[in-house]
């Protein structure tokens, strides 16, 4: 029965393909021939297929995740890719309801297999697809070359350097900050030496989280950043705001945790040596005179003490919350360095208050409008202060370390419009540089660039949108002009009082002229 099987089977494919592959223009021509013709090209249609299919992930049919979430597919007939989990939920699911006795047939798989060029007769035919298993190309991930991923990183943690060359290189990104920059720089060096060594002579070296405290816009977040293009390690940035209680819509707290392992590429001993940073972590403070449960704010600080003291946590593999879908992994923190960071407003006003209680009366006497002028104010936080923010004592106790940052002053603003590598100036210059026209901005013209960030009081963010009002016109007119070679921006046209000096290429003479093209 078998071997009839496969004769039939062999001549039905043979009828099959020169059916398909016969043309009628050739009609008359000799029949070998025309095998041999229809058969390269066959085999040449099926090598290129497999080659463009090799350009994308594979995509699970039943819980649409890519290769690169699920792991290894499993390929069935019509080009199905099935993911692990779901291939055995759907045996486990057969077997319980097994009425054919199909799972007991020591020769299913080699009749499917057998039959994988055979037309499907059931009610559907996936093929019908084109091939693609129902997903089409349009709606399926292109695999990552790894020459395109591939960064060479300023450090490498085999053999991290000193503290005092993490700090230099942070200084060509960052300006100002010398105490946070010291700190994490400290922070990191000793963070991969307890790392690498593991323990020194039965001594076990505890880490040391960090909680950064700084007005918005000081460099918080922006200095992790750069932290993280220096170093060859995972680092995952999420922030506090979405975090709840498990059991509530939201995102789990190990969530943060799924975050560096998806950094780390789904390496769990690389994740593990990694670095978290927890963004807007005073979102989650007490709320004060509440009788409602607090699932996003006491809840959440609660849930996260195991987290950044070191333990083993499950999380979801390629998501942010855990259902059935989704693998899971187990992940150990003990030895993932965690930074939280947060503007903390109004914590200013607890500080004043505290401090306020030594006032006196007399000469020397400390009055209590004293601190309301005092640019540096947060950086005399104590743990007390904190606490009365609403910050739990058992969360601030495993976040040892207390770095803040101080607002930005007038000065500071200035050598950020300029000093840095990749400073705000630096990106139009380059911008115009492509139409090679030359950008120079006058020392009147940063102060008062600068003034202005002082009075919107929202940091070194407050730059960027005052440069973005006042070079929207200069940008939109330029290119229109191709005789324009240098723009140079004044004080005078920041402050409404004139125009940018344009100079011609085909005079040295300079000529101020407003942006609605009229001479001044």
């Amino acid at each position: 029965m078998t071997d009839r099987y496969d004769n039939d089977d062999l001549d039905f494919r043979e009828v099959m393909d020169s059916s398909v592959d016969e043309s009628p223009y050739d009609k008359n021509t000799d029949s070998s021939k025309d095998n041999t013709v229809d058969t390269t090209k066959t085999e040449k249609t099926s090598s290129d297929s497999e080659h463009k299919e090799s350009e994308y992930e594979d995509i699970c049919f039943m819980c649409r995740r890519p290769e690169s979430k699920a792991g290894k597919m499993f390929h069935l007939p019509n080009n199905i890719c099935v993911c692990p989990d779901c291939m055995h939920k759907t045996m486990d699911t057969i077997s319980q309801f097994d009425y054919q006795n199909l799972l007991n047939n020591p020769t299913l798989m080699n009749e499917l297999n057998k039959h994988n060029g055979m037309p499907n007769l059931g009610f559907m035919d996936f093929g019908d697809f084109g091939g693609t298993g129902g997903i089409p190309n349009s709606q399926k991930i292109k695999k990552k070359k790894e020459e395109d991923i591939k960064i060479k990183p300023e450090f490498n943690i085999e053999n991290i350097p000193a503290p005092h060359k993490i700090k230099a290189k942070l200084d060509d990104y960052v300006i100002g900050q010398e105490k946070a920059k010291k700190i994490i720089s400290v922070a990191v060096y000793n963070h991969y030496k307890r790392v690498k060594t593991g323990t020194m002579d039965d001594i076990e070296i505890e880490k040391s989280n960090i909680l950064m405290i700084g007005p918005t816009g000081s460099g918080k977040t922006y200095l992790v950043k750069t932290l993280a293009r220096l170093l060859d390690v995972p680092l995952a940035i999420t922030d506090a705001t979405s975090l709840t209680e498990a059991g509530y819509i939201g995102d789990d707290i190990e969530s943060v945790v799924s975050k560096l392992l998806a950094a780390a590429g789904n390496d769990i001993d690389k994740a593990q040596q990694g670095i978290i940073f927890i963004d807007e972590i005073d979102k989650i403070a007490k709320k004060k005179n509440t009788t409602s449960r607090d699932v996003s704010g006491e809840s959440v600080q609660q849930g996260m003490l195991k987290l950044l003291e070191g333990a083993d946590v499950e999380v979801p593999v390629g998501a942010s919350s855990k259902n059935a879908m989704v693998p899971m992994a187990t992940v150990n923190t003990r030895n993932i360095l965690f930074i939280c960071g947060g503007a903390f407003p109004d914590l200013e006003d607890i500080i004043k208050q505290r401090l306020n209680k030594q006032t006196s009366i007399g000469f020397d006497a400390d009055l209590k409008d004293k601190w309301d002028k005092d640019p540096d104010l947060i950086t005399k936080v104590t743990v007390d202060d904190l606490k009365k923010f609403g910050m739990i004592p058992e969360f601030l106790g495993r976040l040892p370390i207390i770095c803040s940052l101080k607002g930005l002053s007038k000065d500071m603003l200035v050598q950020i419009l300029k000093e840095p590598k990749n400073a705000i100036l630096k990106q139009y210059q380059k911008l115009l540089a492509l139409d090679e026209v030359n950008l120079e901005f006058d020392d009147e013209a940063l102060e008062a660039i600068a003034e202005k960030a002082m009075e919107k009081d929202t940091g070194a963010r407050a730059l960027r949108a005052i440069i973005e009002e006042f070079m929207l016109d200069i940008m939109y007119e330029i290119p229109k002009d191709d005789n324009i070679g240098s723009v140079t921006i004044t004080g005078d046209y920041i402050n409404g009082k004139g125009g940018p000096k344009i100079e011609l290429r085909t005079t040295e003479v300079p000529k101020a002229i407003s942006m609605k093209g009229e001479s001044i």
